[in-house]
């Protein structure tokens, strides 16, 4: 039997990470798995599970001594981020210990919308500088984009069976017509994919576009209210308006602190310029997580309201 494939997960915890943690569990024959955590984090209830399923975790300060954290990822095959942007020096000091460790494939912490390296999204032109990093250090790698989560999309059904996560954080108002096609991915989904690319050498030093439905705001709003039988209220936000936040943000180029503007990029991204799509994926030298691995399933968007309606 071949070896099996060493990872291990920074932000193991988190939405994407966990997605992430569930898929490789599933493949005890494959994986061996790794979680990453601060000393301080080590007890928390999902590490402890983590743990009892077959979760090696070790307590390490990423922004600590580069040496330490090397030690750790020693014989490593795949070192996947799952941080934000929130511990930007956290992942520098992780790809680094990545590359002094000899690390076989380095997933840096993408998981967004396809967007164009520099001059969309300062959050993504932020991002580019792990791979700038990655690429002067010769480091393999993998960069993996999501586009939208589906939990991010809709607005409240008046009856009050279904409301956003943090609505500051979604695109519940209609962007533009509310016409523009763009990728949505349900986020405890992303492992299923994961798991392949990484066990794949066709994707190694290239980008992958991992998504589940691509539709309309229009189109999942009528989603809703066909599943849910309620009418929801459609309020609308304009290109101006976005412009207007993100011209005004983009003087103090402190973007990572102002989640207002990084959102008005977001919106301004997915429902104006439209390039969350397989065909703007491809333009930029995405593969296609869909065509590589059709048999992996994923839940429809419209499977997707069904539940979040019969949970609450």
């Amino acid at each position: 039997m071949a070896n099996k494939i060493k990872v291990a997960i920074a932000g193991a915890t988190g939405n994407t990470g966990s997605s992430i943690v569930n898929a490789l569990l599933k493949s005890p024959e494959l994986f061996e798995v790794t979680a990453l955590s601060r000393p301080s984090s080590i007890k928390k209830p999902e590490l402890i599970d983590f743990t009892k399923r077959g979760v090696d975790v070790k307590a390490i300060e990423l922004d600590g001594p580069i040496e330490a954290i090397s030690e750790v990822l020693t014989n490593m095959d795949v070192v996947i981020s799952c941080l934000t942007l929130f511990t930007f020096q956290e992942e520098m000091n992780l790809i680094e210990a990545s590359s002094k460790a000899k690390v076989g494939r380095y997933i840096p912490s993408f998981w967004g919308p396809i967007c164009a390296p520099r001059g969309v999204m300062m959050l993504r032109d932020k991002k580019q500088e792990f791979v700038d990093r990655i690429w002067d250090l010769h480091l393999p790698y993998t960069i993996i984009d999501v586009g939208w989560w589906y939990q991010l999309t809709l607005p409240a059904v008046p009856s009050g069976r279904f409301r956003p996560m943090v609505e500051d954080y979604c695109t519940t108002r209609v962007i533009g017509d509310g016409n523009t096609r763009w990728a949505l991915t349900n986020n405890r989904g992303i492992g299923n994919f994961v798991s392949r690319i990484i066990a794949d050498q066709r994707t190694l030093n290239k980008m992958v576009f991992a998504y589940g439905e691509v539709m309309t705001q229009n189109e999942a709003f009528d989603i809703l209210e066909k599943v849910s039988g309620e009418t929801v209220t459609r309020e609308f936000i304009t290109k101006e308006e976005l412009q207007g936040v993100i011209s005004q943000g983009r003087m103090g180029k402190d973007i990572v602190v102002n989640p207002r503007v990084g959102m008005a990029e977001y919106r301004n991204l997915l429902g104006i310029r439209g390039e969350n799509t397989p065909e703007y994926a491809r333009y930029l030298g995405y593969l296609d997580a869909r065509e590589l691995y059709p048999d992996v399933e994923f839940t429809s968007f419209e499977n997707y309201v069904r539940g979040i309606l019969q949970t609450v």
